[in-house]
């Protein structure tokens, strides 16, 4: 009996000064799991890193070097990075990208933002158009865009607009709606309708209740968007590479590929311009990451 009652004890929670402690038989297997799962964390987070070391390691080396001793540290230079710089038309093709990227952004995040508000507030008739609606532009998350390319390649010819900008965008646009409308979809359902419901006693309209009331208070929503967006438009190549056929026009992942011949191939100053392309993908990260991680995680619990 006394053995049964202390070993009670110790799972017990121990009351000291009127505050509950738990023993120390129980803070010891939380204690392993947190330990457990933070050194997973530090692994993941390792794995991740890993490739972005290895391409900034490579990109200083010579290029003879890559294939034979990538990991020697003797033969360390910055020719690589003066030749990305004098190879590759830096202005021109951040400045297409981000034309490219803004024009897509843009209409895709306003025809998301409407559909997935239509989706979630409107009434229909037949609530098997609604979900059937719903189905089908959450399926595109399931469909490979590149299957695609051909399709795509076919109407940019039919409507004229090959070797456009516009040859870029329309695609970017339609990729984008699926994963925009799901993430706003998920926001949308746990808006608290109190304030529509003030916002319309108050006399205001569709128009105004959308894009004054509800799009504002949908800031860390679009923040994820916006940066998931962007991100795909500069790192985007089977499109850009078969849509444009035009060297003025030339995106970031077209020039990288520059460095890539018919029978020969640059590997260190591939590398160097891999590097200046993932560098201001890595700030945007590094400054806008709280409101990724909101954005991605807002309505997933409901409180």
């Amino acid at each position: 009996m006394t053995g049964t009652l202390s070993g009670q004890r110790d799972t017990t929670r121990v009351v000291r000064n009127g505050v509950k402690q738990e023993s120390p038989a129980r803070r010891r297997p939380r204690r392993r799991g947190i330990f457990v799962v933070g050194a997973a964390a530090y692994l993941v987070t390792f794995l991740i890193v890993l490739p972005l070391l290895w391409i900034a390691l490579l990109s200083i080396q010579p290029s003879e070097n890559i294939l034979g001793n990538p990991l020697s540290l003797d033969e360390l230079t910055w020719d690589n990075y003066v030749n990305a710089i004098q190879s590759l038309p830096l202005l021109r093709m951040y400045g297409n990208t981000m034309l490219i990227a803004v024009a897509s952004v843009t209409v895709g995040t306003a025809i998301s933002f409407m559909s997935a508000f239509a989706l979630t507030r409107m009434v229909f008739r037949r609530r098997s158009v609604q979900s059937s609606t719903r189905f089908y532009l959450l399926a595109g998350l399931a469909v490979p865009v590149y299957i695609l390319l051909f399709p795509v390649y076919r109407l940019d010819l039919a409507l004229g607009i090959f070797g456009t900008y516009w040859a870029l965008i329309l695609p970017y646009v339609a990729v984008s709606i699926p994963f925009n409308t799901l993430l706003m979809t998920g926001f949308l359902r746990e808006f608290p309708s109190e304030i529509e419901e003030a916002a319309i006693i108050d006399g205001a309209g569709l128009w105004r209740l959308c894009w004054t009331v509800v799009l504002p208070l949908m800031k860390p929503v679009i923040a994820t968007i916006l940066i998931f967006n962007v991100v795909y438009v500069f790192n985007e190549f089977p499109f850009a590479s078969i849509l444009i056929n035009d060297p003025d026009m030339v995106t970031v992942s077209l020039a990288v590929s520059r460095f890539q011949g018919q029978y020969t191939v640059d590997y260190g100053g591939m590398m160097a311009a891999a590097t200046l392309v993932l560098l201001p993908q890595l700030i945007i990260y590094a400054m806008f990451q709280r409101q990724v991680i909101a954005g991605m995680t807002v309505g997933a619990v409901k409180g």
